[in-house]
């Protein structure tokens, strides 16, 4: 496969910003919803530049994006207020994930996030697309997750 059109791979990336102190398989699963849900937020899915990748075999490995895929790790819930404050000021495309997401059925979770007071939510996780420079700006405290 020729790449030679496809633009600059560090020109944009992914950046996931995970709250270290949950514990990692409610971290996956806020990981997991907020990748999902980032694809719906982004205007075109070619902006996110998709490849299938073959192998020797003739077997495909679909929809590896062009760009990386970052994770970084939050020290508390508060931090990924932040970037996602951020991101709502630079309209960034982004998906987070709090604690309210993670009770019951998907209506008890719709009910107990309208019920909580944005100030009150516990945030897990957040993920971002966008130009590898801003997201840098707003991310680039943060440590890679470990």
């Amino acid at each position: 496969m020729d790449l030679s059109n496809f633009p600059d791979e560090n020109s944009k990336r992914f950046v996931a910003v995970l709250n270290k102190k949950m514990e990692i398989g409610k971290l996956m699963n806020a990981l997991g919803h907020t990748t999902a849900g980032l694809s719906r937020e982004i205007e075109s899915l070619e902006e996110m530049c998709f490849i299938n990748y073959e192998d020797k075999d003739g077997g495909v490995h679909p929809s590896q994006s062009h760009y990386p895929f970052i994770v970084l790790s939050a020290d508390n819930s508060n931090q990924i207020r932040k970037v996602r404050n951020e991101a709502i000021a630079r309209k960034i495309p982004f998906m987070d994930f709090t604690s309210t997401m993670s009770i019951g059925t998907s209506q008890e979770q719709v009910d107990t996030t309208a019920s909580t007071l944005e100030s009150e939510l516990d945030y897990w996780g957040i993920c971002l697309f966008g130009k590898t420079e801003e997201l840098k700006e707003i991310t680039g405290k943060f440590s890679l997750f470990r």
